[in-house]
């Protein structure tokens, strides 16, 4: 086994990759000749396929994260890491993904929400709520910095590339070719990009057979003759996955929660007739709980690295899987993985820079600057387009992310994962109850709304930051803990509050 992959293998898959980029390109530009306006960028001009919008939400829900990441997570810690992200995690994403979209959906087409700001603005009727969910979402930007960190250690183990021009290169490519496609083209680069998905989850699935020739007990041996924490269902050793609470409950709570992110509940509404929704739910489901599946891959990855080093030098958490690839796989296999390893950051990327510039644009600066800056096709002034505004912020997230990225990459804690979960937790812990609320109660009162959020922000970061509850005390935090207990609090508060004002203000039922 080599550090690095061989030469005959990085020709190959420079090969591959530029051929997949120009396969990206062509769904770009057919994307590109059909977005005018911010409204086809964020929501599609274009008659989508339920089944391909399915698997485009699927490949935008499995990560970088899932195919990346969190197999490292497994690869250190064992069979607990299993069980929380591959059983009980999806258990209430799935569930809640059903319920949350049909509902969201129709309150998405009433109030003709492009973001979820929007859909909050105008469901509690307060324009301060939706700026406040517009700087909320920031937080997001943790997740692109996950990928961006996940996509560089993939492509430069790969090709031999030192990390920072990887990372500029990667960032380049795809913030540049999402500023023109937008929904329009993100769709059907998904659609391909689930496809390869499939077929890398199979073969990393199946690549691990041999492990099993002495049935299940025989693998859980050797994992117990590496370490027997590894074949645990709760690892006391481990950061994440300690006791029942970390690997069933927390995760359970989290993964209902979820679903509440701008890229994904707004999928729903690029559907142009609600008789589609059924099938496409079912084709996202069944792909995600395939794909979820992948971080099984790591126990194999620990077996094949027992100390978890190679060639004297340690391999970081978030280099696993892709050392895994480049090790394991003969040249012709290696390059499909690793295209599908790309193809698993830049489904979500894809998704989190057409949902998130959207939401910087006309949930933060176009209500903060008026028609100052941006034009308005009922009023005179402004400055520029909104879509010409979207692409400029493209630009600004591309800088942010290349600069955090590669202070990640030399100084993770642990992993950039745990970075990624506490911006990303905080923000769906604030979205989760307005959105109950909002399409499950008539007339929501607007304080309960807004207060179930405000808790939840300063509860999850206060928890996180001030190492409340003996979870937090010592090393690498969790930031499923925090995020646990921020929803449960958020939850309670809002029901209180619910309760205390719902016969002395109410909301049209949006």
């Amino acid at each position: 086994m080599n550090q690095h992959a061989l030469p005959g293998m990085v020709t190959a898959i420079w090969i591959a990759i530029l051929l997949y980029m120009c396969t990206i390109v062509f769904f770009v530009v057919r994307g590109a000749m059909k977005t005018h306006s911010m409204s086809d960028f964020a929501l599609g001009s274009m008659q989508f396929n339920p089944s391909f919008l399915g698997l485009s939400l699927a490949a935008s829900m499995s990560s970088a994260a899932t195919f990346i990441i969190n197999p490292g997570f497994v690869a250190y810690y064992g069979l607990s890491g299993v069980l929380s992200m591959a059983v009980f995690l999806p258990i209430g994403t799935l569930v809640s993904l059903a319920i949350l979209s049909k509902r969201f959906r129709k309150y998405g087409q009433t109030v003709n929400a492009k973001t979820i700001a929007q859909w909050m603005g105008i469901r509690y009727q307060s324009k301060g709520f939706a700026l406040f969910f517009g700087f909320l979402s920031l937080l997001m930007m943790a997740f692109i910095v996950m990928i961006c960190v996940g996509l560089t250690q993939v492509v430069s183990r790969s090709l031999n590339l030192p990390i920072l021009p990887t990372l500029i290169g990667v960032v380049a490519f795809t913030f540049t070719y999402m500023m023109f496609g937008g929904a329009n083209s993100m769709v059907y680069t998904n659609t391909v990009q689930a496809f390869l998905k499939i077929i890398v989850t199979v073969i990393l699935l199946g690549s691990g057979y041999d492990h099993f020739a002495e049935g299940v007990h025989g693998f859980l041996n050797t994992l117990i003759a590496i370490d027997p924490q590894l074949a645990k269902p709760f690892n006391a050793s481990s950061p994440l996955f300690r006791d029942f609470f970390e690997v069933v409950i927390c995760q359970l709570i989290v993964g209902t929660a979820v679903v509440c992110q701008p890229h994904i509940l707004t999928r729903s509404l690029l559907l142009k007739n609600d008789k589609d929704l059924n099938r496409f739910l079912t084709v996202a489901i069944i792909a995600l709980a395939l794909f979820f599946l992948v971080v099984f891959v790591g126990l194999y990855a620990r077996i094949l690295f027992p100390t978890l080093s190679l060639d004297g030098k340690s391999i970081p958490l978030d280099g696993v899987m892709s050392q895994f690839v480049v090790s394991r796989f003969p040249v012709y296999i290696a390059i499909v993985l690793v295209l599908g390893l790309i193809s698993a950051g830049m489904a979500t990327l894809e998704g989190l820079i057409q949902s998130l510039s959207t939401t910087f644009t006309s949930d933060i600066i176009k209500p903060l600057t008026g028609n100052t800056i941006i034009k308005d096709s009922t009023k005179a002034g402004g400055i520029v387009s909104e879509l010409l505004m979207n692409r400029l912020v493209i630009v600004l997230m591309g800088l942010v992310a290349i600069f955090i990225s590669y202070n990640q990459l030399l100084a993770p804690d642990l992993s950039v994962g745990i970075f990624a979960q506490n911006g990303v937790y905080a923000y769906f812990c604030g979205a989760f109850v307005p959105v109950l609320f909002g399409i499950f109660i008539k007339d929501c009162p607007r304080i309960a709304a807004i207060g179930a959020s405000i808790t939840a922000v300063v509860i999850h970061f206060s928890v996180y930051y001030g190492r409340l509850t003996a979870y937090m005390q010592n090393g690498t935090r969790n930031p499923g803990i925090a995020a646990s207990i921020a929803i449960i609090c958020s939850l309670v508060i809002g029901l209180i509050l619910y309760y205390a004002f719902r016969n002395k203000t109410t909301i049209t039922k949006a």
